[in-house]
């Protein structure tokens, strides 16, 4: 059973924050044989005065294959309860996929650039059949955790926090592209002017670690022009992904 996770508001500015939490909620799952980890990734959301967060007001979702759907729900929820910091408004859900239909990809994208309620949060889980609960504190984070599912599903939204393979952070240094497919899920790698693909035979320097995003459904590598003779491709920085996936 395929399925989406997604936790937002975990943390508090002296904790670990959500995008540590993810991660660490699929080693989890792993560890525990309930299923298996495909890719989890950061979606940014809308940053307002009016809108209560810790940091950056992201959330993150879990991609993974699922052998108990029940199980699964109990030891998010377990996670969650025991992780999330004090002052936090931890909010998790959980859908299968057959279950993620158009109007929640539509809140997810609303969740980028207006102020939702958890009343209507909730309202929309429910008629979709979809697991959505705040767990601590005033419990708004049931708006971003369901926002990163639509995101996530829609399949052009956010950078990827971990992919199966190699891990990210230890990726670095001069590749073939077919090689850093052989180390990684990365699917392909795409020109920052005009997304064309790289051909594998090419080869791109990763300065300090992989940094994937998600792009038509896919984990991705973005790369401009190199000025080297070393290698034909570079991979985007750490500011300018950032700035490509607000």
């Amino acid at each position: 059973m395929k399925v989406l996770i997604a936790i937002d508001d975990t943390d508090n500015l002296e904790s670990r924050g959500t995008g540590f939490q993810s991660r660490q909620l699929g080693k989890l799952i792993a560890e525990l044989n309930i299923g298996k980890i495909a890719g989890i990734t950061r979606h940014q959301l809308y940053v307002h005065d009016d809108i209560p967060y810790t940091s950056h007001n992201s959330s993150a979702c879990i991609e993974a294959e699922i052998f108990d759907f029940d199980s699964l729900t109990s030891i998010c929820r377990n996670f969650l309860l025991n992780i999330a910091a004090d002052g936090s408004d931890a909010g998790l859900c959980i859908a299968k996929y057959e279950d993620i239909h158009q109007d929640i990809i539509n809140w997810g994208h609303r969740a980028k650039k207006e102020i939702l309620t958890k009343t209507e949060a909730h309202q929309l889980a429910e008629a979709n059949n979809i697991y959505l609960e705040g767990l601590t504190g005033d419990k708004i984070g049931v708006i971003g955790s369901l926002a990163a599912i639509g995101l996530h599903f829609d399949g052009n939204d956010g950078r990827y926090l971990w992919i199966a393979g190699k891990e990210m952070r230890e990726i670095q240094g001069i590749f073939t592209i077919s090689e850093l497919k052989n180390i990684s899920t990365i699917n392909n790698v795409l020109i920052k002017e005009n997304y064309n693909f790289v051909a594998d035979s090419d080869t791109i320097f990763i300065e300090d670690w992989l940094r994937p995003i998600l792009k038509n459904k896919q984990a991705v590598i973005i790369v401009e022009k190199s000025t080297s003779k070393e290698y034909d491709w570079k991979a985007l920085t750490k500011i300018d992904i950032k700035l490509l996936t607000q």
